[in-house]
């Protein structure tokens, strides 16, 4: 086989730990975490979807359209059990439960057209905080 034989055949390669279940799990998690729509909760209903006062966001703004934190089975510790799993599946090692997330290190197993919804998701679940620049895991959330 010559180079460039070789070059062709590297581009169809598949990383198989891609369709491990528990990555495939955590890339259909992220697909439904959010709903369509801006969030109806009793706390944007009243405030008119003002959330300038919310610690964490509710209404989320995907391929210019508004879609909703689902708040039922996106609590930290949800966030974090489906992460964990899809992680030591995909890398072989335990997910660090302090310091900074390697986000692109998450991003290597999650669909393209989902990354755009990790960070987010990570943010308003309390997962990680965003201090000076890194997404620092949070002990609160895993509880």
């Amino acid at each position: 086989m010559n180079t460039d034989e070789k070059m062709t055949g590297d581009l169809f390669e598949v990383d198989k730990r891609l369709s491990l279940k528990p990555v495939v799990d955590f890339n259909a998690y992220l697909r439904s975490a959010f709903g369509d729509g801006p969030c109806t909760c009793v706390r944007c209903a009243a405030s008119g979807g003002d959330e300038s006062s919310y610690e964490q966001q509710h209404t989320f703004t995907f391929d210019a359209k508004p879609t909703h934190r689902r708040f039922a089975s996106t609590a930290g510790s949800d966030v974090l059990l489906m992460l964990k799993k899809a992680w030591l599946s995909y890398t072989k090692a335990e997910l660090p439960l302090s310091g900074v997330l390697a986000v692109e290190t998450v991003k290597e197993f999650v669909e393209p057209p989902l990354h755009r919804r990790l960070v987010p998701l990570f943010l308003a679940s309390g997962l990680v905080k965003d201090l000076e620049g890194e997404w620092r895991l949070q002990p609160q959330a895993m509880a």
